[in-house]
Parts: C-alpha cells; structure tokens; sequence
C-alpha cells in the first residue's frame, strides 16, 4: 500500500532498489539501462523506476539529500514494500590525494557524528557496516566489468558548509575516513534495524585536497560506471 512519500502500489516495487540521491539521476539510470521503465512514484518529486535489467526487475529510485531524507524513504522501501536490497549510487568528496574525480569507491564502513541512529532506535555506534554479502556482489561485478574500484571508510556527514574544516585531519587520521558524503550511515543503519541488506557505492565528484571538481551535468549522467556496477550486483 501507498505510504505518505511513495504512492507506488507495493507489487510496482522491485526487490532490489538502486538508490542515487538525484532524481535526475534516478531518471538517468531507468532512461539508459533499464528495459521498459515506467514511473511508480513522483510524490515530492523523488521519482521511482521499475523495469528490468537483463530481464530482472529493478527499481530506481532517489532518495534526496541527507540522512532524514534517505532515512525515511529506505525505511519505508525496506518495511512497506518488502525490498531486501538497496544500493546506494551517490557522489562523494574525496578526503585523500590519492582519490581523484570520477574514481569509483565502494564503503566498508560509515562513521558519523550524527545522531541519526540513537535517535531512531536508540544505537549509539559512530560506525555503521553495510552487508558483507552485497558489498562482496558489487566487488564481483566490478571484477567482471574490468573496472577498477576503491573501497574505505565514509564520512557521512550532517552538514555540507562547515564554517571550519578544521576537524577533517581528525576525522581523516583518528576516523579513518577517505571520503565524506551525507546519506549512508542512515541507510545502514535503517538496514540493520529491518534486517535487511543496505551497501554503498560512490563516485568521487569533487576532492577537498587538490580542488578538482565536476559539473552538475556530469553528476547527473557521467558516473556510468558506478552504476553499471550496482545493476550487475542488484541482479547476481
């Protein structure tokens, strides 16, 4: 049944969920790759796609920005609609020089100082994992399609314009994080509440050491191989 953000019936929703934050990326992704994708939801204008790749249904779907914003629509997708999988397809700004734009990073940890996670059930953690087995099919399908990828841990930040970047060294050294975005934290740790399989990956759109950046328009639809990726690993 419709929940107040989604109005797709629960049959229009695939098993799996490719998640980028963009709702013009999510169009990107069904447009390019997926066969017969139609639109199961535009409340708020967070689109969702379901068709089929490679003959498997799989549903695109946004998530806006920001932990509130995943956090309410990963949960809905993981309790609502019965979804085992979401992978989430997003951008990140690199922490490391040795991380440049466009590279391909796959998250085996999220830490943050956000609260999201007490608040909701009560998990006081800095560190929340994806699944092992998912992020092993994305590995996997990264191997097969021949693309190289980086993998460590995400910063998953609150905020976006920090007054002082003063607190990126401790977070760099002390936290060990290579690259910083805003959702992945909250969508693992929706995943381990449901019990459900939540993972995570990137592509480096912009790096806080050397100042490389990306357009708006290659966000959108440059980041091919982080999602060619994630469709092999939704279906394997």
């Amino acid at each position: 049944m419709p929940t107040p953000h989604n109005s797709a019936e629960k049959n229009q929703i695939a098993k799996s969920v490719l998640m980028p934050g963009d709702p013009l990326r999510a169009k990107f992704i069904a447009e390019t790759f997926l066969e017969n994708p139609v639109l199961v939801n535009n409340v708020r204008g967070i689109g969702g796609y379901t068709g089929t790749y490679k003959g498997v249904p799989v549903t695109v779907m946004a998530s806006g920005m920001g932990m509130p914003s995943i956090g309410i629509y990963s949960y809905e997708l993981f309790k609502f609609y019965d979804v085992e999988n979401i992978i989430r397809v997003g951008s990140c700004g690199a922490y490391l020089p040795e991380l440049h734009i466009f590279d391909v990073f796959l998250g085996t940890s999220s830490w943050s100082e956000s609260t999201f996670a007490k608040t909701q059930c009560g998990n006081d953690a800095e560190y929340m994992d994806p699944s092992e087995e998912l992020n092993n099919k994305l590995r996997k399908a990264a191997a097969d399609l021949g693309i190289p990828m980086k993998e460590g841990i995400i910063h998953s930040s609150d905020v976006f314009y920090r007054e002082s970047m003063d607190s990126a060294v401790d977070i760099v050294q002390n936290k060990h994080c290579a690259v910083c975005e805003m959702e992945s934290f909250a969508l693992f740790s929706n995943a381990k509440v449901l019990g459900k399989n939540a993972a995570c990956i990137l592509t480096i759109s912009d790096s806080l050491v050397t100042n490389e950046d990306t357009t708006p328009e290659q966000r959108e639809k440059s980041f091919t191989n982080m999602m060619k990726i994630a469709l092999e690993a939704a279906i394997a």
